[in-house]
């Protein structure tokens, strides 16, 4: 699974995830991708298992570039504690998307193959997804 190697501080604020994405929002390394139409947090995990579906839809054919990586920890308090006693430990990471961010790319497959392949991994994730070509959004026509 997804995680990072090091961070600067063990545990983050929850932070709120505002506005329409402005970096990450284009097509940069393959013909097809799946892009979010809404904001929230994706589990790696849920990264993962995504990917999972798009390599056995496509079957060793094409490449897959995952855009997105989870560096955000999650804490959460053991059941049934008490108030107080500072925060919880950390529990897994997520990766914060704002509406725009491409998730997926693929490359060197026909568009049906990608298609059908990032349909099925939009139904890993907790955010609505499109599929969108390289042509389709603005500034990847470089």
């Amino acid at each position: 699974m997804l995680m990072p190697k090091k961070l600067k501080y063990r545990k983050q604020f929850k932070g709120r995830i505002k506005g329409k994405a402005t970096k990450g929002n284009t097509i940069e390394f393959g013909e097809y991708g799946l892009q979010a139409t809404q904001k929230g947090k994706i589990t790696s995990r849920q990264i993962e298992a995504a990917r999972i579906a798009i390599n056995r839809s496509l079957r060793r054919g094409g490449k897959v570039f995952i855009r997105i990586f989870p560096h955000k920890p999650i804490t959460q308090r053991p059941a049934e504690t008490r108030m107080g006693k500072g925060k919880g430990a950390v529990e897994f990471y997520v990766a914060p998307i704002k509406e725009g961010t491409i998730l997926y790319e693929v490359r060197g497959v026909s568009e049906e193959k990608a298609q059908e392949a990032l349909r099925l991994a939009s139904h890993k994730l907790p955010v609505k997804c499109k599929f969108v070509r390289k042509s389709q959004v603005e500034g990847g026509e470089e």
